[in-house]
Order: C-alpha cells, then sequence, then structure tokens
C-alpha cells in the first residue's frame, strides 16, 4: 500500500490556502497528509492556522540572495528524509536558489493569474489582480507550476482560465481566482499522491503545455 504523501506548505500570511487544504486533506489522510507549514516570517497568521489543524510549525528567514547557511535552516526545518513535497501557499519571499537546486522537481506553487502573464517578483496579492484589470485582460485565472530560481517561471503543471467580467474589480477577481488556486492545488497534489506525476518531477515528462 502507497503510504500517504508527505508535504510541507510554506506560508507568509493569512494562511487561507492553508486552511483550505489542510480541511480538505484531512478527509482522506491515508492519501496525502500535511506534516509541516513553514513561515518566513514570526506572527504570520497562518501559523496560527496550521496550530488549529495540529501540524508541526517553522520560522526561518530567508530571501533569493541568502547562502548556504539559509538554505541548511531551510532543509533542516523541512526535515528532507521525510517531506516529499513542499507547496507554495501565499509565500511572499523568495526561495534561495541553492535550496531550490536540491529540492528540483519537488516544490509546486500557485499563482493567481494565467503565467506567464503577471507573473515575476513583486506581483502577489492585490498586485496580480490590479495587473490584469489594468491590462484589460478578458481573461484571467490561476496557474500551479514547478518552482525555479527564476520567479513565476517555472514549467507549468496546471493552468484554468475565466472571463473577466464587466465591472471587474480586484476584490471580486480575489475571489473567483482564490477558490480556482485551491481546486488546482488540490488537484495537482492527488496527481501525485497516486503516482500520476513521479516525483521528482522532471520538465521533460510536460507534454505541450499546462494540464487542464
Amino acid at each position: 500500500m502507497r503510504r500517504p504523501l508527505r508535504i510541507a506548505v510554506m506560508v507568509s500570511g493569512e494562511g487561507t490556502t492553508l486552511d483550505a487544504l489542510a480541511t480538505a486533506l484531512a478527509e482522506h489522510p491515508h492519501r496525502a497528509r500535511i506534516d509541516l507549514v513553514v513561515s518566513d516570517r514570526e506572527g504570520a497568521r497562518a501559523l496560527a492556522v496550521a496550530a488549529r489543524h495540529r501540524i508541526p510549525t517553522a520560522v526561518v528567514q530567508f530571501g533569493a540572495s541568502d547562502g548556504v547557511g539559509t538554505a541548511g535552516r531551510l532543509s533542516t526545518a523541512v526535515h528532507r528524509d521525510r517531506i516529499d513535497l513542499v507547496v507554495l501557499a501565499g509565500l511572499r519571499s523568495i526561495l534561495p536558489a541553492s535550496w531550490l537546486s536540491g529540492w528540483r522537481g519537488r516544490v509546486v506553487n500557485v499563482h493567481p493569474s494565467l503565467l506567464p502573464r503577471h507573473g515575476g517578483p513583486g506581483l502577489y496579492g492585490r498586485r496580480v489582480y490590479e495587473s490584469v484589470l489594468a491590462g484589460g485582460d478578458r481573461e484571467s485565472g490561476a496557474t500551479v507550476h514547478l518552482v525555479t530560481a527564476e520567479v513565476d517561471a517555472g514549467p507549468r503543471l496546471l493552468q484554468e482560465r475565466f472571463p473577466v467580467n464587466d465591472g471587474e474589480t480586484p476584490e471580486t477577481l480575489q475571489i473567483r481566482t482564490q477558490a480556482l488556486e485551491r481546486r488546482l492545488l488540490l488537484d495537482a497534489i492527488e496527481r501525485f499522491a497516486d503516482g500520476r506525476w513521479r516525483l521528482p518531477y522532471e520538465p521533460s515528462e510536460l507534454d505541450a503545455g499546462p494540464r487542464a
């Protein structure tokens, strides 16, 4: 019998996506479970969400330019011998390239736009929705992708779109996008958990585009 997929979730803020993931995965703990929540800042509300779900937590501050010392602290926190998949759920800091090199094909992120549009450094949260509306886009959506050293540029795994309505605001776009983000993340986790997608996931395994 396949053991449960062991997941570490990295967060920065409110933890709404973490809450949704933990609630959904608790219904089938034999398939996948969140074993650790890592925050890049003290006092993030997501830590309280993790505590409510009785998930162990760690706080590790890091940035893209950090060296091997930070990479070592991250590896220690994530317990590399236990964790199979790292999921970024509202993480605002950029992971050090030295750490990512050891986790190639095992870190995924969900972004609230149709990447490569409206992605890159500094584009997160409300800024993405404002960028979509300012650009006059008639469609938006969400993307699950592998994380690489280049922000939001890793191979896309899942992507789904919806029309941008007349009179759309950042707030209404956020509500619609977040619901889609959670569904796509759960879809990706299920594919890893049941073996349809192998870990580490090699970009060469991708076909001509993200899965719908």
